[in-house]
């Protein structure tokens, strides 16, 4: 059977790559998508989300608008490391598609009582939109059959402040309301936290081998000798629009001496998310710091019980990074190269699914 998602993103460069990966994975059904600011505002996050869509010759899905601001505090965008629309170099035509009429918590609400036992979530942004959506219906983490997160830092330094991860540090006090009441969860959230995510490192080749997969020509071949900001001529689309968005995300980790590489943070929390078994967990009480003068938005894991408190997360501390690239490079590019064959025109979706 086909798993029911709900899609929390603030698309985001590494986040077009998770909505990517669940569109090429035929066990994945996306019944909505909520656009949280982070990245940049939501109202481009959704742009880019319906754009996606466009692109990718997607069915009708139910994209909604979410919070403009964070719950607490002014809202900080990046779009250093994304783009000044959150997609790096890509440039995707604007999509005629509505937006939902109902708000990215409503939508949250209304899917998660609507498939009760059934709903896999996943947050790869801040998580204002489910921290709202718990205002309205805090029996939610009851009703979803998985929570997957993007987020935090444990025993690993931050990519913001030296303790602090970004999807928290725009909305330290969304999280903290996230892991109070999952508290009571049948099912703990698995968490991806950079730990992890910062071990998921794309290369170069890892597009050479997507565009092979895809069938596109001529080869894409990335380099750091290239100068900044050369764009893909490769013909299949999908492959185009992605290595002009992962290119600049090259260029942002070079910048700051991590190597000419991504990160890719949300596509590995989207495969967890339709496959568990691709994770290593280890449970933890996890709480986030508000107050602290150095430390705020900082999450704090509790590994051994000293707090007294029941574990309310899945931390992932391990993973198996080739077969998640072997599955990025062969889901993505399956459906790059269905939707746009050589020589061809564009199929319709319903006859790639």
């Amino acid at each position: 059977m086909r798993q029911k998602i709900i899609v929390d993103v603030d698309t985001g460069i590494d986040d077009s790559l998770a909505l990517l990966y669940l569109l090429g994975s035929p066990e994945a059904e996306i019944l909505g998508i909520a656009s949280t600011a982070g990245n940049v505002t939501a109202a481009q996050v959704a742009a880019n989300n319906l754009a996606w869509l466009d692109v990718c010759r997607a069915p009708e899905i139910e994209v909604a608008l979410g919070a403009a601001e964070p719950l607490a505090i002014p809202l900080r965008t990046t779009e250093d490391t994304h783009g000044p629309q959150g997609i790096g170099y890509a440039v995707l035509p604007e999509s005629a598609r509505p937006l939902s009429d109902r708000t990215a918590a409503q939508l949250w609400v209304d899917l998660a009582r609507a498939h009760p036992g059934e709903l896999v979530g996943l947050c790869t942004g801040p998580l204002t939109n489910l921290a709202l959506a718990l205002r309205i219906e805090p029996g939610l983490p009851r009703l979803l059959r998985r929570l997957v997160i993007m987020g935090g830092a444990f025993n690993h330094p931050g990519n913001t402040t030296p303790t602090n991860e970004w999807n928290v540090h725009v909305d330290p006090e969304s999280a903290k309301e996230v892991f109070d009441a999952f508290s009571a969860a049948p099912a703990r959230p698995i968490v991806c936290a950079l730990d992890i995510t910062e071990t998921i490192e794309m290369r170069p080749e890892h597009l050479a081998l997507l565009a092979e997969r895809a069938g596109s020509v001529p080869p894409e071949i990335v380099s750091e000798t290239d100068p900044a900001g050369t764009r893909s001529a490769a013909s299949n689309p999908i492959v185009r629009h992605v290595s002009d968005a992962v290119r600049f995300y090259f260029e942002f980790h070079s910048l700051y001496n991590q190597g000419y590489l991504a990160h890719m943070h949300d596509p590995f929390a989207a495969a967890v998310a339709l496959d568990p078994s691709l994770a290593v967990v280890r449970p933890a009480t996890v709480d986030v710091e508000l107050t602290g003068t150095l430390t705020r938005a900082t999450t704090v894991a509790d590994w051994s019980g000293m707090w007294g408190r029941e574990p309310n997360a899945d931390i992932v501390i391990g993973t198996a990074q080739a077969l998640f690239f072997d599955r990025l490079v062969t889901r993505v590019g399956d459906l790059a190269r269905a939707l746009y064959p050589a020589g061809g025109p564009p199929r319709p979706a319903e006859e790639v699914r």
